[in-house]
């Protein structure tokens, strides 16, 4: 997993994993897994799935080395503290398909147990 800014401003995690290296076909198995994961914690409410590609290609135009886009939207929702929060909620992972692997990636949340789960949910794919 590694640690970025997109864009130059946008704190991301993101992990590349060959298709040799998980026994998932494609994006919405993936997606399908981490729906699961999201289940077994208590605070995880999950919203909906986004179908990237499809709406992308409806509208505008994807890399054409993308072969899907998939995502997942949820919310860990232990707490309200400040108006703040309500702006970075809910999460979404993201799941590119490419021909040999997949790229998984979401944006950083401003507390510790959300980054760290959803960094294990990512990293046991």
């Amino acid at each position: 997993m590694k640690q970025k800014l997109a864009f130059g401003k946008f704190p991301i995690f993101e992990r590349k994993i060959q298709k040799s290296e998980t026994s998932h076909k494609n994006a919405k198995e993936i997606i399908a897994y981490l729906k699961s994961k999201m289940s077994e914690n208590p605070v995880v409410i999950h919203i909906g799935d986004f179908d990237h590609a499809a709406h992308t290609k409806n509208v505008g135009q994807m890399n054409p080395a993308m072969i899907d886009v998939q995502q997942t939207i949820f919310c860990f929702g232990p707490a309200i503290p400040n108006d703040d929060i309500v702006a970075v909620r809910p999460r979404a992972i993201g799941v590119i398909e490419y021909e040999d692997y997949f790229i998984v990636n979401f944006g950083e949340a401003p507390a510790p147990m959300p980054n760290q789960a959803m960094i294990a949910w990512v990293e046991s794919i």
